[in-house]
């Protein structure tokens, strides 16, 4: 085996890492933004997670982006009025939270 093929594997190997990293912290942002969205619904206890899992669902369902979408219908169809922009700003402080929770427990 060569430096070339021992740098292609190491390569190979981070983006993999880095793959799954970004899967895991999106499937958190979007749990978070389901538990989020919950509460400004009024929804509380395990109504909220129940309702979070399926913000998770929606994303499995049709990726790019259909879990912000349809929190954004939920709380539309609920007459929970919120601004595009505080809702992106929400979407990336969640993504923001769960890349550093995940950070985190790879640290412990």
């Amino acid at each position: 085996m060569t430096t070339f093929d021992d740098r292609e594997k190491a390569f190979e190997a981070k983006f993999k890492l880095d793959q799954e990293m970004q899967f895991k912290v999106n499937v958190r942002r979007d749990k978070l933004l389901g538990l989020w969205a919950a509460e400004q619904m009024g929804i509380t206890g395990d109504a909220a997670k129940a309702y979070a899992l399926t913000v998770v669902d929606a994303e499995f369902t049709e990726p790019d982006h259909d879990a912000t979408h349809k929190v954004a219908r939920d709380l539309a169809e609920k007459g929970v009025q919120i601004e595009d922009r505080l809702f992106k700003k929400e979407v990336d402080r969640c993504r923001d939270l769960a890349a550093a929770q995940l950070t985190a427990e790879l640290k412990r």
